[in-house]
């Protein structure tokens, strides 16, 4: 007999942990929807066309490919399915795959209803997405994202809206973060430095691991890299990053743009400050919003500002270590890869998995385990009780109770011991006196407490 077992990277949610993680998830959608966001779902496959080219050469390798319906080696390449060459055989086998992040399928979306939807359009998305990593902590290959997108706009006004719904978020989860921005128009003026675009990419790789890898690391692998010369824009960017403000940083990066001779790279690097600047002005707060040169994430479509959010909460355990819990940035290009050229977009994603992860370690889920539930459960005590308890619960429904009819008339302890295990708050008993006197008993499951009720017409 087999052993059932899940995949690699994957969970099953019983009803409590889903309790607490919808509880999560009404925040959110909350939030998403006080500020006028509506909902979006797509589907879980795209066609691999959409997806490949869009996340980097890493990204191509994590996506999950679904082999082609029916026979699927019908249109296989011979050549390389003799060679066992697997990369080169791919695309005859497969040509649709399992959607790897939230926002590369909104930008399809947003293409193909270009004459449906208005413009600016504001959307969230609450859904899993897949990818083929290695399981770890806090990393799995199946996991929800819940996304907030602006598309066609392009004031900065969304990026300081899009970190202040952060805040709302995580202020109603009573979980303490830090919001890391950047932004791509600081980290372009090192191309110049790094003495091309390709030496860049590279060097943003590795100054991304800094968190990982530390000072002497990043040092280490650039010059094992070959990128010498991008060494000194690390200590800069080391150097600013020590500073105790974010006006501080920002001055430091003023004084730096006086410096450069490449007219291109300087106004970017004076755009990516203004920018900066001026979201750290429209945030009502901006104590846990902190300015971070180094912030290098996803850059391959990201074109402006960039951030990350991190845990700073006293009450996750220190040995408790995960990777960001949100992220996102502005891609003003990425519509134009579906042929959408001119249209401006900016998004952050919410990490579901990682953010319930972290709660459950501070202590800060709702505990299903104890708390009584608001639901009722109806029990028959024999055969001739059951028809009159479950028109009972019909009736009782329709006044907008939540009410469950236990199916079958077992003795009342077993029911009512069902009830306990499920943490109903009440239950109602029917008997024959109840029936033939068109009444029902409620009986309060915290408090023992019992009241005669009218049959409700």
């Amino acid at each position: 007999m087999e052993k059932p077992g899940l995949p690699s990277g994957t969970r099953d949610f019983g009803p409590e942990t889903m309790i607490q993680r919808k509880y999560i998830l009404s925040i959110m959608q909350q939030v998403f929807e006080s500020h006028g966001f509506g909902a979006l779902e797509t589907p879980a496959l795209e066609n691999l066309k959409t997806l490949q080219g869009k996340y980097g050469e890493e990204g191509d390798q994590l996506l999950f490919k679904v082999l082609n319906s029916g026979d699927f080696l019908s249109k296989a390449d011979n050549q390389w399915l003799a060679e066992k060459n697997s990369k080169a055989l791919a695309p005859s086998i497969s040509d649709r795959g399992l959607r790897y992040d939230l926002t590369v399928p909104m930008a399809r979306f947003v293409v193909m209803n270009r004459d449906k939807i208005s413009f600016p359009f504001k959307r969230y998305q609450m859904q899993p997405v897949w990818r083929a990593d290695r399981p770890q902590k806090g990393r799995y290959r199946e996991f929800w994202q819940c996304d907030i997108d602006v598309v066609g706009a392009n004031s900065i006004v969304s990026e300081a809206e899009l970190i202040e719904m952060y805040q709302e978020v995580f202020a109603q989860l009573k979980l303490g973060v830090v919001i890391r921005i950047n932004h791509r128009g600081i980290l372009d003026a090192f191309v110049p430095m790094a003495g091309s675009l390709e030496a860049w990419q590279q060097f943003m790789i590795v100054i991304d691991k800094a968190d990982k890898i530390g000072s002497d690391g990043v040092v280490k692998e650039l010059n094992e890299r070959g990128l010498c010369n991008t060494v000194a824009a690390w200590e800069f960017l080391e150097k600013t990053q020590e500073l105790p403000t974010n006006e501080d940083k920002l001055a430091a990066l003023r004084s730096f743009a006086d410096g450069l001779n490449n007219q291109e790279f300087k106004e970017r690097l004076v755009r990516g400050v203004f920018d900066i600047s001026k979201i750290l002005t429209l945030v009502e707060s901006n104590q846990n919003v902190h300015l971070d040169v180094s912030l290098a994430r996803g850059l391959s479509y990201y074109t402006g500002t960039v951030m990350e959010v991190v845990v700073d909460d006293g009450k996750v355990p220190a040995d408790f270590k995960i990777g960001s819990i949100g992220g996102g940035g502005r891609y003003d290009n990425l519509t134009g890869m579906f042929g959408l050229k001119d249209v401006s977009g900016v998004g952050v994603s919410f990490g579901l998995d990682r953010i319930y992860d972290v709660l459950q370690a501070a202590a800060l889920l709702p505990s299903a385990g104890t708390e009584k539930h608001e639901s009722c459960l109806v029990c028959a005590m024999d055969e001739a009780c059951l028809d009159y308890a479950y028109d009972l619960c019909n009736r009782l429904r329709k006044q907008g109770e939540k009410i469950e009819l236990y199916p079958g008339t077992p003795k009342l302890k077993k029911q009512l011991e069902y009830a306990n295990q499920r943490n109903f708050g009440s239950a109602i008993i029917i008997g024959d006196s109840e029936m033939e006197q068109k009444t029902y008993v409620m009986k309060n499951l915290v408090t023992g407490a019992q009241e005669t009720r009218k049959f409700p017409q």
